[in-house]
């Protein structure tokens, strides 16, 4: 009995513990369902889709939300979101429902639909940006009327077994659950209206749901040694070296090689460490009271670029940025008293694009520090990244005993050169 309890413990652990982030503790996407109105047969109601993620946004092709009716429910009409599958509606006779399933999928409309399709927040293809990089951009919307389904607050059945795709594995929906109404503002903000009812489902993302491989790597360099520390070999699995590309090859030049899959399959440059990604960390320069470090990121995926991509360090001399140039930055601090994460992202219209593998697939800028005294130091590491995430996944480093070391000469013993001064200059007396 013992043992049986021990196993549902550990099961009732993990999920959540797989979904936990320490650089984003608060991170979640929420979907609240607000009813604006009821009808003879069901309810008109508002769903959004709130991105609460610091760093980790939804990119091309977007969010696909699917979930199942408690009853025998259909949805009559959408507006600014469709459902992939119609479905079985034969029963029906005059109006037919946009979808009779007993589980929809609900996409995002494309930009440029015609106007009376679209809603507040729709239309963006799924894509959603980050919170703390564009809260504006990291809502998505649309309109759903009911039918079949109860009319009162008393006889309505919440939704269940909610799956989010963003815009693939990797979220965990919990199940919807009815909180206090949604309050709204009239125009001239002199006036509260508030919704008739409203629920609320939280999903929250794991990378090891997502991936078994890691996405991304980290290389390091520094300029008081010459050894570069490369990612390591297969750090994002080689399942794809033998479909790779060499980067000088015909096949590289090849025309429709960006072009993307359905499946969004990859298709690599050929390298030791077969990532999507590299992140490089070059130790550039260690002045009096500053330094500087040089921070390259690099596509090596033929069939995708990256629109709005984020880089998140945690390092601790971050609580000291005095510049970083090329890209814009923004401190993390999901915990108040420790500021040693920060958040790296290209600036609008300038190269907030990270374009396919080739020659302009890279981006990088520089990052001035100021030193804290009794920190700074060049020893043992101390100058390169604790943790590295890409787009919001962990990023693999090198092992520490591979990092960029200072010479000998840079740290030798101060005793023993007085030592070695004192004995030649006993020697230089006692020639004369």
């Amino acid at each position: 009995m013992k043992f049986i309890f021990l196993i549902a413990l550990v099961f009732m652990i993990v999920p959540h513990a797989a979904a936990y982030d320490p650089l984003d503790p608060n991170g979640n996407i929420t979907i609240k369902w607000d009813v604006m109105s009821w009808t003879p047969d069901g309810y008109v109601a508002t769903v959004t889709m709130s991105n609460f993620q610091m760093y980790r946004h939804i990119i091309s092709p977007g969010w696909t939300l699917s979930w199942s009716w408690a009853k025998k429910e259909v949805l009559w009409s959408m507006v600014g979101a469709q459902t992939t599958e119609q479905g079985d509606c034969s029963k029906f006779k005059g109006n037919i429902p946009h979808c009779c399933k007993k589980t929809p999928t609900v996409v995002d409309l494309l930009p440029g639909v015609p106007y009376n399709q679209q809603f507040s927040n729709c239309c963006k293809g799924g894509v959603m940006a980050a919170w703390g990089q564009d809260p504006t951009a990291s809502v998505s919307a649309f309109q759903v009327s009911v039918g079949l389904a109860g009319t009162s607050n008393k006889t309505v059945k919440l939704p269940k077994n909610f799956t989010l795709l963003g815009p693939g594995p990797g979220y965990t929906c919990g199940p919807a659950k009815v909180v206090p109404s949604t309050v709204f503002l009239t125009p001239d903000r002199r006036r509260k209206t508030q919704a008739l009812m409203t629920w609320n489902v939280t999903c929250t993302y794991s990378q090891f749901l997502a991936s078994k491989n890691p996405t991304c790597c980290v290389s390091f360099s520094s300029f008081y040694n010459e050894t570069i520390t490369p990612c390591p070999t297969c750090a994002c699995g080689c399942q794809n070296k033998n479909s790779c590309v060499k980067s000088n090859s015909k096949e590289s030049h090849k025309k429709g090689i960006n072009t993307p899959k359905k499946d969004n399959t990859p298709l690599l440059q050929c390298t030791h460490h077969m990532c999507p990604i590299r992140v490089h960390w070059h130790v550039k320069v260690n002045y009096r009271d500053y330094w500087r470090a040089k921070v390259a990121v690099t596509n090596f995926n033929y069939r995708m670029n990256y629109t709005e991509w984020t880089l998140v360090v945690q390092h601790p001399n971050l609580n000291n940025v005095t510049q970083v140039f090329s890209f814009d930055y923004k401190p993390l601090v999901p915990y108040e008293s420790i500021n040693d994460t920060g958040m790296f992202y290209g600036m609008k219209f300038y190269n907030d694009l990270l374009m396919e593998a080739g020659p302009f697939g890279n981006v990088q800028s520089e990052v001035l520090l100021q030193k804290d005294k009794n920190t700074f130091s060049l020893k043992q590491g101390w100058a390169f990244p604790r943790k590295v995430y890409f787009n919001g996944d962990e990023c693999m480093l090198p092992p520490p005993d591979t990092y960029p070391y200072l010479p000998n000469s840079a740290y030798a013993n101060p005793t023993s050169i007085l030592s070695m001064a004192a004995s030649l200059l006993l020697i230089l007396l006692s020639m004369g």
